[in-house]
C-alpha cells in the first residue's frame, strides 16, 4: 500500500483518538418521525447514527488468521495485532459503530434509486475524510442521482484495512437491514422502511476498503441485490472474490480506477477474467450496461489521497453515478431470487 506520506495521515495513538469534535459544522438530520401535519424540509439531510451491525465493535475471528480478531491483552485493555505487528487497541480503534448517512432533497422513494455503500481507506474517520474532504456525501448531491449514501466507520484513523463485522456471513445485509428503518426516518416517511430495504446497492472501496468489499460481495447475503461495484486505487488482495463476483454476476457493473500503487493487482485480476472468457474496457466513455467490467489506469501524477475526488476525471464518484443511473436496468428493484454470489 501507498508509504505514510503518499497516503492518509497516520498518526500515533493518544489516549481516545478519532474522536469526532462534537461542534464541527455539519447538518444533522432529526430522527424524530414527522406528521402529516409537518412536511419534511427539502434539503439534503447528513447525520451519524449507531448501528449494532456496522463494523465495530467485533468480538469474533479474524478470517484471515482463523483466530480472535482481539488477540493481544495488556493491564485490561484489549487490543488486535495487525499483519504489520503493530498493536490497535479495542477502546481506540475498534469500538467506535457509527454510520455517516445521507439523503440528498430531492430523494424520492417512490423512483428508481440506489444504497451506495462506503468502505473508507486506511487512516480515516467519517466526519474528517469521508465528509469533509472526500466529499463523498456532496458527490452524490450533485450528482443528481436518486441515491443515498451509508459510510460505516470502520478502524478508526489507522492503518488497518480489517472488515469486522462485514466478514461474518450475512453481515451486508444484516447493515442495510437495519438502516432502512434510519434512512426512512432520516427522508421524513418512516413507513417507507421496507422499500429502502429493498434498493439496489452499489459497494464503493477506496484503498483499504477492499477489505470490507470484498468479503461483502463473498459472504454478505444480498445477492443480486448489489448491482455493481466501484473500487478506486482499492485491489490490494481478495483478487478471488473480486473475480468470483464479477463471474457469478452479470447483471452487474464493476470498474477498479487505479495508480501504480494497485497496477500489479489490478493487471493480475484482468487476467483471472480473461481466462474466464469475460471481457474488459479501460474506458468510461462508453455508458455502463448491465456486464460491464472497466479497468481505468489513471496518469502517474494521480494522488492516491485525493484519489475520492480526483481519479480519471473530477470527482468520480460523481461520474460512475451518473452513468449506472442512466441504465434503468441497474437501478430496478429486483423481484426474482438472489444469485449464488454474496450469499
Amino acid at each position: 500500500m501507498p508509504v505514510a506520506n503518499q497516503s492518509l495521515e497516520q498518526r500515533e495513538p493518544m489516549g481516545i483518538v478519532g474522536i469526532p469534535d462534537e461542534h464541527a459544522p455539519y447538518r444533522v438530520a432529526s430522527l424524530t418521525p414527522t406528521t402529516p401535519e409537518q412536511p419534511r424540509q427539502r434539503e439534503d439531510q447528513t447525520t451519524l447514527v449507531s448501528l449494532r451491525s456496522s463494523a465495530f465493535p467485533y468480538f469474533g475471528n479474524s478470517p484471515v488468521t482463523d483466530q480472535p480478531f482481539l488477540n493481544v491483552s495488556k493491564d485490561g485493555r484489549r487490543g488486535h495485532r495487525s499483519l504489520g505487528g503493530r498493536v490497535y487497541w479495542q477502546n481506540e480503534t475498534y469500538s467506535d459503530s457509527r454510520v455517516l448517512m445521507h439523503v440528498p432533497q430531492y430523494f424520492d422513494i417512490r423512483k428508481p434509486g440506489i444504497i451506495v455503500v462506503f468502505f473508507h481507506g486506511n487512516g480515516a474517520t467519517l466526519e474528517r475524510d469521508v465528509r469533509d474532504r472526500q466529499l463523498v456525501p456532496q458527490q452524490i448531491s450533485e450528482s443528481g442521482v436518486n441515491a443515498v449514501l451509508l459510510a460505516p466507520q470502520l478502524a478508526v484513523d489507522a492503518a488497518d484495512s480489517s472488515a469486522g463485522k462485514f466478514w461474518q456471513p450475512a453481515g451486508l445485509k444484516q447493515f442495510v437491514s437495519e438502516s432502512a428503518g434510519h434512512l426512512a426516518r432520516i427522508y421524513g416517511d418512516p413507513g417507507a422502511a421496507r422499500q429502502f430495504a429493498k434498493l439496489p446497492v452499489i459497494i464503493v472501496g477506496y484503498s483499504g476498503g477492499f477489505m470490507p468489499a470484498a468479503w461483502s460481495l463473498e459472504v454478505g447475503g444480498l445477492g443480486n441485490q448489489v448491482r455493481g461495484v466501484f473500487l478506486l486505487d482499492a485491489i490490494y488482495g481478495e483478487l478471488d472474490k473480486f473475480a468470483s463476483w464479477i463471474e457469478n454476476n452479470r447483471s452487474g457493473v464493476f470498474v477498479s480506477a487505479y495508480t501504480h500503487f494497485t497496477k500489479r493487482h489490478d493487471e493480475d485480476l484482468i487476467r483471472m477474467l480473461g481466462e474466464k472468457g469475460i471481457a474488459v474496457s479501460d474506458t468510461m466513455d462508453t455508458p455502463l450496461r448491465p456486464g460491464s467490467v472497466v479497468f481505468i489506469i489513471t496518469a502517474d501524477t494521480a494522488s492516491h489521497r485525493d484519489y475520492v475526488t480526483r481519479a480519471w476525471t473530477e470527482s468520480p464518484l460523481k461520474d460512475v453515478l451518473v452513468k449506472i443511473a442512466a441504465t434503468p436496468a441497474l437501478t430496478k428493484v429486483a423481484t426474482t431470487g438472489s444469485s449464488s454470489a454474496g450469499r
